[in-house]
């Protein structure tokens, strides 16, 4: 079969991200004798560098290792809410929703503090050997990818007006950064010296000394004092009026990122893991559940019925989604994914496509949703909702398919067997002024969160934002056999949905399993369902296609009543995958074409 790329294949290892220097600089660590979670840290800190539209260290990553031999776990990088953020305090600012950008809408910074944990309980190398990659590529420079310049080119005014930290160092001179021209962070890059600087100071050659001596940097030292600043300052948000974030030296000093297992969901001789009902992954086990137990019992792949019934039921499981995930009270999972339930959900699934917003009823209880979602769910939104300001929310794909960016992603398995799947994100360049002191800004993820009291993903302090973020491993007969994931907001589980049954569902490649095909096959999503991000609109019964789709199928869901857009030929899902046989170890990588920036290398 005819794919953009080969699925890569050898032995020693493997890696798979959104941009080809996180790629390289992971495998520059396997090269010199690190493991997968060593490649992942110095991975992560160059996707900073070289994604600052997409990630930074202030923002958030949920991660799912699973190590050789040992158990699959998730570590959450998500960072709760301060203990200031209540739905009161937001109100009586005369706000309806949590603002898109700005300092009212961080969260406790959670990447920085995973990247150490994983480095500190997984990794093998000093802080130093993995942070040299990003610092040489924030003080020398890197040839930015475009969207960085046209990212910063639609937020130019607020930045020349306003945040003009951020035009300090995205606009030197009046110009942003442009392909073919270094993009030099100098203030990133000392950031990092001085850190690495300070832990070792403190660590007196001690690995694990210095790690934890980093942590306390980022948490009590000039790290925490540079971000508080930055805090307090008022800045313009989407509200149109300024706000200074609730975060305080207490909120940064408490975090710590912390373990937890995973939920899991058996389909047709797979287990699925994904992070808890805090994130969006269980929607991809719910729409899992709605399936036929046996994946020769789905339609044809790629015929009408399979695309409608995949769409179908997506929607039943983000309606569940908006009605019963969160962290401000307890998920009812066993239920949303047992037998019976799904029976129920599954009958719901017509013929035609439905334009309605069908939370379910675990175990009896009456869903109950915000204000907002009950309002643009029947096509009356409230005031002021409807295109996103520039620079708000977390922009991934526009109604026409064009992307737009989103999120990161990286997936890495060694000669040992080792796996791992990531996907930071938040802390934009557009999400929040940089600090200056520190070359980045904070994040945006409590826009994820409801004013409403009593609902799961309530604004509730010490409680994480529901997240869009939602890596994924699948083991077959409990081995980890493939870690895969993929940036898209609300699209992720729904892209990594169909990437999976086209892995599960197609043919070998070179007796292994066929990466490429399954990520480069055409694609699709629908926004069925309040979005996460600000100004957190719906389109009932919308589906965007890739022009690739087969128009026969296009005609027949248009038929059912879907309300199809065709996207380009190449503009659905940003997927990243890696594989180990584990008959022969035979590593596997694969990356997304989409975009001209994701890339998988490995020997």
């Amino acid at each position: 079969m005819f794919t953009t790329r080969p699925t890569l294949q050898g032995t020693f290892g493997m890696v798979s991200s959104t941009h080809w220097l996180a790629s390289q600089s992971a495998m520059a660590v396997l090269e010199d004798g690190g493991n997968a979670y060593d490649a992942a840290v110095a991975a992560g800190f160059v996707l900073h560098v070289v994604e600052p539209h997409l990630n930074g260290p202030a923002g958030e990553v949920p991660i799912i290792l699973a190590p050789a031999g040992g158990e699959v776990r998730v570590l959450c990088g998500q960072g709760p809410a301060p203990r200031g953020a209540t739905p009161d305090h937001y109100r009586s600012l005369g706000l309806d929703l949590v603002p898109g950008t700005g300092p009212l809408a961080a969260a406790v910074p959670g990447a920085f503090d995973a990247w150490m944990v994983l480095l500190r309980d997984h990794g093998t190398k000093s802080l130093a050997q993995v942070l040299r990659y990003a610092i040489g590529y924030a003080e020398d420079g890197h040839a930015p990818v475009e969207r960085v310049g046209e990212t910063v080119e639609s937020v130019r005014e607020l930045f020349t007006t306003e945040w003009t930290s951020s035009a300090d160092l995205y606009l030197p001179g009046g110009k942003s950064p442009a392909p073919g021209e270094l993009f030099r962070n100098p203030a990133l890059a000392a950031t990092w010296r001085r850190l690495i600087a300070e832990a070792q100071a403190a660590g007196g050659g001690d690995r694990t000394a210095e790690i934890e001596a980093a942590r306390a940097v980022w948490r009590t030292g000039f790290i925490a004092e540079a971000l508080l600043a930055q805090a307090a300052r008022p800045t313009l948000d989407t509200s149109g009026a300024h706000h200074s974030a609730t975060l305080t030296a207490a909120d940064l000093a408490e975090y710590s990122a912390t373990y937890e297992a995973p939920v899991t969901y058996e389909w047709n001789g797979w287990t699925l893991c994904k992070a808890g009902g805090w994130s969006q992954g269980p929607a991809f086990l719910q729409q899992l559940a709605l399936l036929p137990a046996h994946g020769a019992d789905l339609p044809r792949y790629g015929s009408a019925d399979y695309v409608h019934l995949l769409i179908e039921g997506c929607k039943l499981a983000m309606a569940d989604r908006e009605a019963w995930y969160g962290d401000a009270a307890p998920v009812p999972l066993d239920t949303l994914l047992s037998e019976p339930y799904n029976t129920e959900r599954r009958a719901l699934i017509g013929e035609r496509a439905s334009y309605e917003l069908r939370p379910g009823s675990p175990d009896g209880r009456t869903p109950r949703l915000s204000a907002h979602a009950r309002a643009v769910a029947s096509g009356t939104p409230p005031t002021g909702t409807g295109r996103p300001a520039p620079g708000s929310g977390e922009p991934t794909v526009a109604t026409d398919g064009a992307t737009r960016g989103d999120t990161c992603h990286l997936d890495i398995v060694d000669r040992w067997g080792n796996m791992i799947a990531a996907t930071p994100s938040g802390g934009w360049l557009q999400s929040n002024p940089v600090v200056p002191e520190l070359g980045f800004p904070l994040g945006t993820r409590l826009q994820m969160a409801w004013l409403d009291p009593g609902l799961p993903n309530t604004l509730t302090p010490g409680r994480r934002p529901r997240t869009t973020l939602t890596p994924s491993l699948a083991l077959r007969d409990s081995t980890p056999v493939v870690a895969f994931g993929t940036p898209g907001g609300d699209q992720q589980d729904q892209w990594q949905l169909h990437f999976f049954l086209a892995l599960a569902l197609r043919a070998p490649v070179r007796g292994g399993l066929d990466l490429q095909g399954a990520i480069d096959a055409p694609n699709w999503h629908n926004d069925s369902f309040p979005g996460s991000f600000h100004p957190r609109a719906m389109r009932p019964g919308s589906v965007t296609v890739e022009a690739r789709m087969d128009p026969g199928t296009v005609a027949e869901l248009r038929r059912r009543g879907h309300d199809v857009t065709v996207g380009d030929a190449w503009s659905e899902g940003r997927l990243c995958a890696v594989a180990r046989d584990p008959a022969t170890g035979i590593l596997s990588a694969a990356a997304n074409p989409r975009g001209m920036q994701g890339y998988a290398v490995g020997r």
